[in-house]
């Protein structure tokens, strides 16, 4: 199937399960590529679905970010995160400095 057919009922489809990652890495990414579907804050759908504070899970999300793993099972995604992750540590320094970020 390609990208456009399994577009055409609106749903991405999900990359196929990566060896290498757990049970748990792999639901951490499907969430996160969904998460906007879950009714109500991103943290309550984190406290409910994993039963993990929300701190601990972005701990663990961005040890996930970090395996090779991660970005051979849906490398978009894992992309994706990295690059809004390193826009908010340059947002944080910059404030620190008290200087403008772009």
């Amino acid at each position: 199937m390609d990208a456009a057919e399994s577009m055409a009922d609106g749903q991405p489809s999900p990359p196929e399960p990566a060896s290498g990652l757990s049970e748990r890495e792999r639901a951490i990414l499907a969430f996160e590529r969904q998460w906007w579907r879950y009714a109500g804050a991103k943290e309550q759908a984190i406290r409910e679905q994993f039963e993990l504070s929300p701190t601990r899970y972005y701990q663990l999300l961005n040890q996930l970010l970090e395996k090779p793993e991660a970005l051979a099972a849906d490398p978009m995604l894992v992309k994706r995160l990295r690059k809004l992750r390193t826009a908010r540590q340059r947002k944080r320094v910059a404030r620190r400095l008290g200087i403008e970020a772009r």
